[in-house]
């Protein structure tokens, strides 16, 4: 072999080298819980042949700067699933979730209308496909009631008394009077990242739909969630004693705003949603 076709092998070898130390992970950011762009919740989704390392994930998740980014691992015909915010793995979340499904769905083709989840905080889930209507199968959140000396803590959190208050396996449940007032609240982030829970779900009656929230959760990496499907596990039991409907309309009224459609099952609940896709691109991992 002449000094030129060894030096050219020698580079050939080298770059084949590297190329496979280089790892790509194909990404993909879909709107969820919106029928329109720019709307919804934004969720980074990543499917992956096997898992890579928590720090992975959680480095990952905190470069998206998205509420939430999921990652998925075919088992034998079942997905498990995992979600970190820029900071922490979370117990369950909703938009993700559906954000995942719409991926294996209407990208990658996968071919019965109903795909099992398995996670290993929250146990087993699915979403089915309902010509392009997502429903998450969730399991319904257990509310106690928080004795009034907790009220004043979360006053200072909203600006305002609660008309009820509620804690869930996750999350604090506060209600007040009116849609109007949920619009005009100003959270105080600061004691907000002081409760001992995940984050703090507001709701009221809705002017157009059964009901209405917002969700703040800074000690979990995100000020305020565009829309939370998990929150709604809290949300649809409460309002199913309160007003006596299993199906209801559901809107969370953050900047970017987005639609549910909610029904009580008893221990599980049904949340579904559309969904639009943003971008596909790929993480190189070296």
């Amino acid at each position: 072999m002449k000094h030129g076709e060894v030096s050219a092998y020698l580079m050939f070898c080298f770059l084949s080298n590297k190329a496979k130390e280089m790892r790509k992970i194909k990404m993909y950011q879909v709107d969820a819980f919106t029928q329109k762009l720019f709307a919804g919740n934004p969720a980074a989704v990543c499917v992956l042949d096997e898992w890579l390392p928590d720090e992975i994930m959680q480095s990952i998740a905190a470069e998206n700067n998205l509420a939430e980014t999921a990652f998925t691992v075919n088992q034998n015909n079942q997905f498990e699933i995992r979600w970190f915010t820029p900071t922490v793995e979370v117990d369950l979340c909703g938009h993700a979730t559906l954000a995942t499904a719409f991926v294996l769905f209407q990208l990658l083709d996968y071919p019965v209308n109903l795909i099992p989840f398995w996670s290993p905080r929250s146990g087993s889930l699915s979403v089915s496909n309902q010509n392009g209507l997502f429903q998450l199968d969730f399991p319904t959140d257990k509310l106690e009631k928080v004795s009034t000396q907790q009220y004043q803590e979360i006053t200072d959190c909203i600006g305002m008394l609660p008309v009820e208050l509620f804690k869930g396996k996750t999350d604090y449940l506060t209600v007040i009077d009116s849609e109007d007032e949920l619009l005009r609240l100003i959270p105080n982030f600061d004691a907000i990242q002081q409760l001992h829970a995940r984050g703090l779900i507001v709701t009221a009656p809705g002017n157009e739909v059964d009901f209405v929230s917002r969700f703040f959760a800074p000690q979990s990496g995100v000020d305020e969630d565009p829309v939370t499907g998990s929150a709604h596990t809290s949300l649809i039991p409460y309002w199913y004693n309160r007003i006596g409907k299993t199906q209801m309309q559901a809107r969370q009224i953050s900047k970017r705003g987005g639609d549910l459609i909610c029904e009580f099952q008893g221990e599980r609940c049904f949340i579904g949603g559309h969904a639009r896709l943003y971008l596909t691109g790929e993480i190189e991992i070296n």
